[in-house]
């Protein structure tokens, strides 16, 4: 009953929200709750809605979530799929995971789901990919590479449950993100941590490096 008020206290609140928020959780993570990629998922789409029903006149909602999984489940990829792909029944899932795509789902929140996807991988592609294409160094500049990334965003908030180190993934796109470390274990993570974590965001001023 406190956790429920305490929710409802939080959701009161907020009433900015980020535009993208990226998840990063390891494969062991996602082998102990698998069902919260898609309870994070819902959430999202809530706060989201009582969020614009409260200003509708302002475009202000969650528009993209990104679930990073270091590395694949205990027992392979093939264990996490069925949990991924129940995202698509709310959302338009994105799914990145060895060299294989998919895209499916619901149209809505666009969710990406990468697994064992690599930052530096991620630039080291782009920079062949412009060397086949024969461009020379005085065309490559901040834009030209970003034309040639994976994943074409940039998170506003960063969020890594259990408090380990930060992975390598979106290392070009999350310069300027806001990093949380939630000291919860991603099998105990709550709405009520969710919300935390969207109230302290819409108190920081973001500098973007300045």
């Amino acid at each position: 009953m406190i956790y429920w008020f305490y929710e409802q206290m939080l959701r009161r609140r907020i009433s900015v929200l980020p535009a993208h928020i990226c998840f990063m959780i390891s494969g062991r993570d996602m082998a102990e709750a698998p069902e919260n990629l898609l309870k994070v998922t819902r959430w999202c789409i809530g706060i989201s809605s009582e969020v614009a029903k409260k200003n509708p006149y302002e475009r202000n909602a969650i528009r993209g979530l990104t679930f990073h999984i270091s590395t694949p489940a205990p027992g392979g990829v093939e264990r996490c799929l069925p949990a991924i792909r129940a995202i698509g029944d709310v959302a338009s899932l994105h799914l990145h995971y060895q060299d294989k795509e998919e895209v499916t789902g619901q149209p809505g929140l666009p969710v990406v789901v990468a697994i064992g996807k690599s930052g530096r991988e991620e630039i080291t592609s782009c920079i062949r990919k412009m060397a086949r294409d024969g461009i020379g160094p005085e065309s490559v500049d901040e834009h030209r590479i970003e034309s040639f990334l994976t994943f074409k965003y940039s998170p506003d908030i960063v969020v890594k449950s259990g408090g380990d180190h930060l992975t390598d993934f979106l290392i070009w796109q999350s310069v300027y993100s806001e990093i949380f470390f939630s000291d919860v274990n991603w099998k105990f993570f709550r709405k009520v941590d969710f919300l935390r974590i969207l109230r302290d965001y819409q108190s920081r001023v973001r500098r973007f490096g300045t």
